[in-house]
């Protein structure tokens, strides 16, 4: 490769090196805040799908249909601009101050919106895969909820829904490239600029590629070792 798009990656004021670096930190701080968003919504939304309490089990089973079928980049929309003008509409009957929301909120919120309701499905799959005779013996020992949740069902689910999880944990790597869109400085807005003031955009494309790449890999090789650290003892 030439020596001179070499340079181009360089740290400092001659080339781009810090800017990737600094978009790839806005990706992986996106993502990771978005993760635990989304597992923890996903969770509750499966209970409440299973719950026999309509009031509980219904506005759940909307809020999944909806997100699992719209578009993420028009639920970014809606959160970023949407969101911004119902919250600045409320608050005008009261105040004349203007709220928007930031790109970095707009994207967890969007983000976690649609990847807790796929991950509702995986943990409903899991719960399903767990034999009710363990909550009713656990019951007939005297063992509250929580205790059943915590000690019965949520090590369990752990190992039914990681193969799940893992596969809408890379899916949510490369979502975080449609934040650019709204401005927010991630790795591929920022490979972008490089790209359009460089004019060397199948070079900084390519660069933006190993590094989703690399992402990839390093995020495969630790889901396996969960795996396999959550399948000990269980026959294969």
């Amino acid at each position: 490769m030439d020596d001179s798009l070499i340079g181009l990656l360089r740290f400092g004021p001659d080339g781009w090196g810090d800017e990737l670096a600094a978009g790839l930190r806005i990706t992986l701080l996106l993502a990771f805040t978005t993760a635990p968003v989304a597992l923890l919504a996903g969770f509750t939304l499966a209970l409440m799908r299973r719950s026999g309490d309509r009031r509980f089990k219904i506005p759940a089973t909307v809020f999944a249909t909806i997100f699992k079928g719209l578009p993420e980049l028009i639920t970014l929309f809606i959160v970023y601009y949407g969101l911004s003008m119902a919250i600045s509409w409320v608050l005008s009957f009261v105040t004349e101050v203007h709220i928007e929301i930031s790109a970095f909120l707009a994207g967890v919120m969007a983000l976690g919106a649609v990847q807790a309701s796929f991950a509702s499905e995986v943990f409903m799959g899991a719960l399903n895969g767990i034999n009710k005779g363990q909550v009713e013996a656990a019951e007939a020992l005297g063992l509250g909820r929580w205790a059943i949740l915590r000690k019965i069902l949520i090590p369990q689910v752990l190992r039914l829904a990681l193969p799940g999880l893992g596969n809408l944990w890379l899916v949510l790597l490369k979502d975080t490239a449609l934040v650019s869109v709204i401005a927010l400085p991630d790795l591929l807005r920022r490979t972008f600029i490089a790209v359009g003031s460089t004019k060397e955009p199948f070079f900084f494309f390519a660069v933006a590629i190993g590094i989703y790449f690399v992402i990839s890999m390093i995020s495969m090789a630790v889901l396996a070792l969960l795996e396999a650290r959550y399948s000990r003892g269980y026959a294969r």
